[in-house]
């Protein structure tokens, strides 16, 4: 009976949605209403037993390379095209296995020679390419002495790079942002092999062996010393071998995406959450509870009469990267990105001492992770006002590169979502908003095997997928408040991130 009423309404209001500008008590009102009462978290929690039991008959994981996995995509996928979507399963690569077959080089050729201890001043940097290459050494945005010595931003930004020469060996500094951001960009300037040296700062000057999960730069790296990146940037005109003897097995996982009947396709509202456990359990709350979320919302509305294009993503690979949504971003060309309007992030909505932490779009705590893309602010406020609607608390929460925004922010596209919060502690303050054990781990169970369905909280469930649902149906109907993405400045933004 509710998809016989839901398919009446339909009908009346298509050629509104089809005509009519969407606007404060309009069409976006009308189905942000009507969605919120439709999703229900019991039917939510159905979808979270359903990947529990996955996990319980693969091993206790649904992690990336696993048959669990494969199970979850497939459960997945066969809701969605049941709902009427149109459902593409996209391959991407993850690293299933890297042997290292003999110990690695690095060697100062010119303009004097020294050799550097494999495994002490140096190891191959997990999952390193196999590569043999003798080129010049260049640097890339270091801070050194006498110079005190904060945290490096050295290969954090593309535009560190300005003036690489491309085929040198990129010499970067670890800190501040992930190894794997910092990889990728060397890759994209042209280097031929990647030095990656420790900070210098004490407790951050010795080398160890580390597995990153980045391989896409495709050439030969390792990871040293403070006394070896030290002495190779002092040295004018540093030339040195390096060489890394590995065999790496890429394997490849599929992300599922959904797109609805209805929309503007050039205006597009995307809505993400990661399908993937870690190895060591199911992955209930992380992130069996954003993936169940939207795939409740994805349901209940597959015959809305939508404005714009409304594409659901269930991503592979995050807790190894955010490989999926790293690579489907990657595989757009600029007018592909130029119509994702909004990108709507759920990672860990449902956390058993749970926050409500929504994606700092305007960095109105000027602490932490920059603003978001021009329009980030505006998924925030409207967010903000689902919330405030219902008397409930909210707080920022920075965008630390830790979800899959991060692709999408990385090419100047809008963000925004919820988080309640993982292995970080839950202050006095926020156990006076939301309730819960100050001191406590927001979940407890991150990362862990007890990652159950027994790790949910009922009440962040609920309310958080009832504020998806609002967020997901007003934007469907209402792009007016977000900037257009062919506007100079992302188009700038987009073309610098891109060189």
């Amino acid at each position: 009976m509710r998809r016989i009423a839901i398919a009446l309404l339909t009908a009346l209001a298509l050629p509104l949605a089809l005509t009519t500008p969407a606007n404060a008590g309009g069409l976006d009102d009308l189905f942000a209403k009507l969605l919120v009462k439709q999703v229900k978290g019991p039917n939510a929690k159905k979808h979270l037993g359903a990947l529990q039991a996955i996990a319980d008959a693969n091993g206790g994981t649904r992690a990336a390379g696993t048959p669990g996995y494969d199970a979850s995509r497939d459960y997945v996928a066969g809701k969605l095209r049941k709902a009427g979507y149109k459902v593409t399963l996209q391959p991407i690569n993850f690293v299933q296995s890297w042997t290292e077959n003999s110990p690695p080089t690095l060697n100062l050729t010119a303009p004097s020679s020294k050799t550097y201890v494999p495994n002490d001043d140096f190891f191959s940097f997990e999952p390193s390419p196999a590569g043999d290459v003798t080129a010049q050494v260049q640097g890339v945005d270091l801070i050194l002495p006498p110079t005190p010595a904060p945290t490096s931003t050295s290969g954090c930004e593309a535009s560190d790079f300005d003036g690489f020469v491309a085929g040198r060996i990129a010499l970067i500094q670890r800190g501040t942002c992930a190894f794997a951001l910092k990889i990728r960009n060397a890759g994209r300037a042209g280097a031929s092999g990647i030095i990656v040296f420790n900070e210098g700062q004490p407790g951050r000057t010795d080398a160890f062996p580390l597995d990153i999960g980045e391989w896409r730069a495709g050439v030969p790296m390792v990871f040293a010393d403070f006394a070896v990146g030290n002495e190779l940037a002092a040295t004018a005109g540093a030339t040195v071998r390096l060489k890394v003897d590995s065999t790496l097995v890429l394997g490849t996982n599929d992300n599922v995406i959904a797109e609805s009947r209805f929309g503007d396709p050039r205006n597009v509202v995307m809505v993400g959450a990661h399908l993937d456990s870690v190895t060591a359990g199911p992955g209930i709350n992380d992130n069996g509870s954003g993936s169940a979320s939207i795939l409740e919302v994805a349901e209940e509305m597959a015959l809305y009469p939508v404005k714009n294009k409304v594409r659901f993503a269930f991503w592979a690979g995050e807790e190894i990267g955010l490989l999926g949504s790293d690579q489907y971003v990657a595989s757009l060309s600029e007018t592909q990105r130029d119509r994702i309007r909004v990108y709507l992030n759920f990672d860990m909505v449902a956390s058993p001492n749970y926050a409500y932490k929504l994606y700092d779009g305007d960095n109105s705590d000027n602490e932490g992770s920059p603003a978001g893309p021009p329009g980030s602010d505006r998924i925030e406020k409207q967010l903000e006002a689902f919330y405030g609607a219902r008397n409930l608390p909210t707080v920022g929460t920075d965008f630390d590169g830790r979800s899959d925004y991060g692709p999408f922010i990385d090419v100047g596209i809008p963000a925004g979502g919820i988080f309640t919060g993982a292995e970080g502690i839950k202050t006095p303050e926020e156990a006076a908003l939301f309730g819960g054990t100050a001191g406590a781990a927001y979940d407890a169970c991150y990362h862990q095997a007890c990652d159950t369905i027994a790790n949910i909280n009922d009440t962040a469930l609920d309310v958080d997928l009832d504020a998806i649902a609002d967020s997901v149906a007003r934007f469907a109907f209402d792009l007016r408040s977000i900037p257009p993405r062919t506007a100079p400045a992302a188009a700038l933004l987009a073309a610098k991130t891109a060189a």
